[in-house]
């Protein structure tokens, strides 16, 4: 269903790597120079511009940070598997050319998420609104630009 459009229909692969927060933000700081953790890093290692890469299949690695996964997931009450999943998907998309770096774009590409999320019988996650509870608060991380290397 998601990449059934896409050019190269067959051939891909994503690798994911879970990690914990001092693996995610070593990994930040190492490949963005970004002193924190993150919810996903997302590495397209297909070679060339975004034109040469559209038409190949996906060589990507992922990582997603399960205690930011964790944090989200309470907030919203679903399983941390969930919210996971919703982190890898963001990052194929951004390798399939979605981008989330201005107000309407950032709409589309979570539309776009929680309709696959539906297409797949899991239900929406990134639109699910956050409830409210005692306790210290937790911002949803800046999802890093994933083009072109880290992520």
């Amino acid at each position: 269903m998601l990449l059934a459009g896409h050019p190269a229909a067959a051939g891909h692969e994503v690798r994911v790597r879970l990690v914990r927060d001092d693996q995610m933000a070593a990994a930040h700081a190492r490949h963005l120079s970004m002193d924190s953790t993150t919810d996903v890093l997302t590495f397209d290692l297909r070679d060339g511009d975004d034109d040469a890469r559209a038409d190949r299949p996906l060589d990507t690695d992922i990582l997603v940070c399960v205690d930011e996964a964790r944090r989200q997931a309470e907030r919203r009450y679903v399983p941390v598997e969930r919210e996971a999943l919703l982190y890898v998907l963001h990052g194929v998309l951004h390798c399939l050319g979605e981008d989330d770096h201005d107000d309407d774009a950032y709409r589309r590409m979570h539309q776009r998420e929680d309709q696959v999320l539906r297409a797949l019988g899991v239900g929406e996650t990134f639109a699910l609104p956050e409830q409210s509870r005692p306790g210290p608060s937790h911002s949803r991380s800046a999802l890093p630009e994933h083009r072109g290397g880290a992520c």
